[in-house]
């Protein structure tokens, strides 16, 4: 069962975002680093979250995804997305935007990113940084990352 839409977008300005999203949502985040926030919001059910990544020409969106209440879910929608024929990619006891967790991720025709991921435990660090550790939402923009979906190539 689906918890929350997950919407992440990137930004330049850490503060100043954090100051819009203050005052949009009317609430405080439930984390905040010195280059990640978070919103977690009951009503609309939003887990929403503040990346400072640059982005040109692609846009402020980072990814989307929709967090799960535990890894069996996870594992459960990933079965499915695999039995449909969608690419996915697991990530299992990944270290990403400062927390723990277990993911897949599905991409469309445009390369947009869809992660299903349940938070099993919060982390000081952005990223394990080892790279079989490192979630492809923390990837740095200058590490491209090749998908490829039938004849569809990002």
């Amino acid at each position: 069962m689906i918890k929350r839409m997950h919407v992440a977008v990137n930004c330049s300005d850490l503060q100043k975002s954090l100051d819009f999203y203050q005052a949009f949502f009317g609430k405080e985040p439930t984390k905040v680093k010195e280059n990640y926030a978070k919103f977690e919001l009951d009503d609309p059910a939003l887990h929403f979250s503040l990346n400072v990544r640059s982005f040109g020409k692609n846009g402020v969106l980072n990814h989307l995804g929709f967090q799960v209440n535990n890894t069996e879910e996870v594992l459960a929608m990933g079965e499915r997305l695999r039995q449909t024929g969608l690419l996915l990619v697991d990530e299992m006891n990944t270290t990403c935007c400062y927390a723990v967790q277990d993911k897949v991720w599905v991409y469309d025709p445009d390369g947009n990113a869809w992660e299903i991921f349940f938070t099993k435990e919060d982390s000081e660090f952005e990223s394990a940084g080892e790279p079989r550790d490192m979630s492809l939402c923390c990837v740095p923009p200058s590490s491209p990352v090749t998908i490829e979906f039938g004849s569809f190539k990002k």
